[in-house]
C-alpha cells in the first residue's frame, strides 16, 4: 500500500507540468549529504512516518464478488493508517524554492483525496477514498523540527502532508458454489407387524389413550399449594 500511496502522489505532481520543466520528483531522505549531490531543481516527498487510525479498525469480512456475483473469497476489513511526508523545494535561490514549493501546496490543496486517476493496485481495487491533509495533525508522529534534527540539515520550509489510506486484509478462500437444488429422499421405515398390514405402533409402558384430539388435547394441571382459580376456593 505505501508503494501505491507513493506512485499516486508522484503521478498527481507529474500533473502540474513539474517534469517538462526540467523538475525532478524523488522520494529520497533529505540529508546534507544528499542536498551537496543535487545538481537540479528537485521536489523532495520523504516518508518520515506511518501511524495507524486505531479508531477506524473494524471487524468482520468482506465478500469479494466475481463477474457472475459468485462468492470467491473473503477478505478482512481493512485496516487505515496515517502516512507522514515531508515535502520539500530544492534549488539555488530560496526565492525560486518558495515559488516552487508554492506550485506544489496549491496542487495538494486543491483536492482532499487522490484522484481515482492516479489511484493503482489495491488502492484502486479497494474503491475507497484516500484523504489528504497538509495542516499535519502530529498526533503520534514525530515533530517537522525533530524530522529536520535527525537528518542531520538546517531547517528549511516544508509542507507537512499526511496521507490516511487502507492496508487490505487478508483473503480467506471460501467452498465451491452450490449449483444443485435441494434434493429430499424419503425412505419407508415401517414394519408389517405378522402380515397385518399396519404400521408398527410405538407403545409406551403406563401410557393412555390421549383421545381423538392426541395429545395436544387440553387436560387439567393441579395448581402448586396455596393457589387458587379465580373465583374458585384455594387449594
Amino acid at each position: 500500500m505505501i508503494h501505491e500511496v507513493d506512485e499516486a502522489l508522484r503521478l498527481l505532481l507529474v500533473e502540474t507540468g513539474l517534469p517538462e520543466r526540467g523538475v525532478e520528483l524523488v522520494f529520497d531522505s533529505p540529508t546534507r549529504e544528499w542536498a551537496a549531490r543535487r545538481n537540479a531543481p528537485t521536489v523532495s516527498v520523504f516518508l518520515y512516518g506511518i501511524r495507524e487510525e486505531t479508531a477506524r479498525r473494524q471487524a468482520g469480512a468482506v465478500e469479494e464478488h466475481d463477474a457472475d456475483g459468485l462468492v470467491v473469497g473473503r477478505r478482512a476489513a481493512p485496516r487505515w493508517f496515517e502516512l507522514a511526508y515531508l515535502v520539500t523545494a530544492w534549488t539555488n535561490r530560496p526565492q525560486d524554492e518558495h515559488r516552487l514549493l508554492a506550485e506544489v501546496l496549491q496542487c495538494l490543496t486543491t483536492v482532499d483525496a487522490l484522484p481515482e486517476r492516479v489511484l493503482t493496485g489495491t488502492l484502486a481495487r479497494l474503491g475507497l477514498t484516500v484523504g489528504l491533509d497538509t495542516a499535519g495533525s502530529g498526533t503520534g508522529l514525530p515533530s517537522v523540527s525533530d524530522v529536520w534534527s535527525a537528518l542531520g540539515g538546517e531547517l528549511r520550509p516544508s509542507i507537512d502532508l499526511r496521507v490516511f489510506a487502507p492496508l487490505p486484509g487478508g483473503r480467506g478462500p471460501v467452498g465451491p458454489p452450490v449449483t444443485d437444488g435441494l434434493v429430499v429422499r424419503a425412505t419407508d421405515t415401517t414394519e408389517d407387524v405378522a402380515g397385518s398390514g399396519a404400521g408398527r405402533r410405538l407403545r409406551y409402558r403406563g401410557g393412555t389413550d390421549p383421545g381423538p384430539d392426541g395429545f395436544a388435547a387440553p387436560r387439567e394441571r393441579p395448581l402448586p399449594p396455596g393457589r387458587r382459580h379465580r373465583g374458585g376456593p384455594a387449594r
